[in-house]
Parts: C-alpha cells; structure tokens; sequence
C-alpha cells in the first residue's frame, strides 16, 4: 500500500460522509445504531462496500457484521480478497467485530471514533463493558498490532496538524452527533439486548 496516511484518512472521511452516513440514516430511522462500516481496495482506495448497523433484524448485525456479510454476498468476480482490501469502522469495533474481521481475513481495520467517544458521546457503554468484563482488558487496551493486524484510527493517520481533515472530522461528528440523538430518542422500549 504506497497511500500517504494523509491520503488515507482523507478518503475515509469521504467514504464515511458521502456513503455509510445516509445508510446509517436510513437505519436509525428502523431503530438501529449508529455503527456502520466500508471495505476500500488497498490498491486505488476504491469503494467495493458500504453497509450499516441491522440489529433490528438480527443482535448480531453490528455495522462491521453487516459490511462483512455484503461484501461476501458479492459475486467471486466483484468480490477481491479480503488481504487486497482495507476494512474501514466508524467506530472502534467491540470484541464481536475483532473476531470477525479476523476470521474474515482482513489484515487491518481503522475506525474514526474510539471507544470512549461510543460510551462517551454515543451514550453506548459497551464495547468497553464486555471488553473489562469477558476479557479482562481494560479501557479497551486491545493489541491495535498482532499476528492477523493491525488497527489504526484516523486521528492517527492525520497526527497532531490536521488542518482541514480536522475540521472534516468535526463536520462528520456533527452528522453522528445528529443520528445519535435520533436513535437515544427512538430506543426507549427497545427489544434490542444492550440497546
């Protein structure tokens, strides 16, 4: 992969804005979160799949689920390997969504929110919760480079002097911040376990 770090969060924040952002919309609207996924080809950084939160229909369709699921309902011809592929969340993936990008044979995964901003600003405890309390790690402190990965978020791909993709950040935050506030109001009564 020869994309600058810059180029990379650049074309996340497009990817997350311009394309999982009305799906997660859409699924806000049936009541589900607001976790969404993509899969970009490493070599072009070329969409192949975008995809949203469905734990309406099924608990176990969290964002990266879902964008796993329609990235392997592709044909074989439209469909490249998944080590040709960058895996890209929208929010740091619960133990869940590890195992299964892992499984699934990605190599990577980056994600624009960490965990703190899901419990904290997302109002959604737990990721972290079953991170403390299945595994016995705490404040999240997963190894973000092992033997099948290696995680990144996109502030650290744009570092300290972010300049315009921090104010794109902060533009794709007010959008989140939107669809947050739409389904804390709708999830009230939810049979939805750990709405």
């Amino acid at each position: 992969m020869t994309h600058s770090d810059r180029a990379l969060a650049s074309r996340f924040l497009d990817v997350i804005e311009h394309d999982v952002v009305a799906l997660t919309r859409a699924g806000v609207a049936r009541g589900d979160k607001v976790f969404g996924g993509a899969i970009l080809r490493k070599a072009d950084l070329s969409l192949v799949i975008a995809a949203t939160n469905r734990e309406t229909e099924n608990p176990l369709f969290h964002g990266e689920i879902s964008t796993l699921n329609a990235f392997f309902a592709l044909s074989d011809a439209a469909r490249p390997k998944p080590l040709e592929c960058l895996f890209l969340s929208t929010h740091e993936p619960c133990s869940l969504c590890l195992s299964a990008i892992t499984w699934a044979g990605f190599d990577n995964f980056f994600y624009l929110f960490p965990y703190e901003d899901t419990r904290d600003a997302f109002n959604i405890p737990h990721d972290l919760r079953i991170l403390s309390e299945v595994f016995r790690v705490e404040n999240g402190d997963y190894a973000r480079e092992n033997a099948f990965w290696r995680s990144r978020s996109v502030d650290d791909l744009i570092g300290g002097d972010g300049g315009d993709l921090k104010d794109r950040i902060a533009r794709v935050r007010a959008l989140y911040d939107e669809l947050s506030s739409v389904y804390q109001a709708s999830k009230e009564g939810s049979d939805i376990p750990l709405s």
